[in-house]
């Protein structure tokens, strides 16, 4: 039976190598990103690479609750069972809390943390009546460890974090594994122009491999963590 992978934030870094790998194992992609031009070119390369897989998306800008209702309608529409959810969208603003934008808190929760809170609310409900479905949240190491100049993106990667946790022991009776992904530095947009060897970062298809590597132990089992650092530690 054909399987479904729902991935925000889908067409760069972590989430586009989270795409690639669920897409060379024989999973259909559903995604969102803020750029269609982006979308596209998603749905084209990874059609063309495995043309056993097909790509479905929306133009949405999670940020937003009512996107984040368009979106949920627009998997809804499809009809299909979501196996996985991988809660992917997130951004990073440096700053000190007490020198940041009034505003940088607020962008950061509801970003990287209502977006994960609002849709897995909505695929949730199905995978409790089927009793089957696995849900990663993009954590980071920002989530357990505080650093300066981490502000409000600690806060918010804390909360994301604590969301995960309470899910999990909310889901354990369901038949549901919840899984935290806490990466160290990656390189992908982010951290480009940074005067810092690419090499010094971990790769965003290494995050990959370690998702699906947990997706696919037996179901008797749950990765309920995975932490992931650079060889040489965080940068």
């Amino acid at each position: 039976m054909q399987k479904y992978i729902v991935v925000t934030g889908g067409t760069k870094g972590i989430g586009r190598a989270i795409v690639d790998k669920f897409a060379a194992e024989g999973f259909h992609i559903i995604t969102c990103s803020r750029h269609l031009p982006d979308l596209d070119k998603l749905k084209l390369d990874i059609e063309q690479a495995y043309t056993f897989s097909k790509v479905f998306y929306l133009a949405a800008d999670v940020s937003q609750e009512g996107e984040v209702r368009r979106f949920l309608d627009y998997i809804k529409s499809l009809k299909v069972k979501v196996d996985v959810l991988v809660n992917n969208a997130g951004f990073f603003v440096p700053g000190e809390i007490h020198q940041e934008d009034d505003t940088v808190l607020r962008q950061m929760i509801n970003t990287n943390l209502y977006s994960a809170y609002d849709l897995t609310k909505g695929l949730v409900t199905d995978m409790i009546k089927r009793r089957d479905g696995h849900i990663f949240t993009i954590c980071s190491t920002a989530s357990i460890t505080a650093y300066t100049n981490g502000g409000s993106y600690c806060i918010a990667k804390h909360a994301l974090y604590g969301m995960t946790r309470v899910l999990r022991e909310e889901l354990k009776p369901h038949n549901i594994r919840v899984t935290a992904v806490l990466p160290g530095a990656t390189y992908t947009a982010s951290w480009e122009g940074v005067d810092l060897p690419q090499d010094r970062f971990m790769k965003s298809e290494d995050v990959a491999f370690a998702i699906w590597n947990a997706h696919c132990v037996s179901k008797q089992t749950v990765i309920e963590e995975l932490l992931l650092r650079p060889q040489l530690g965080d940068i």
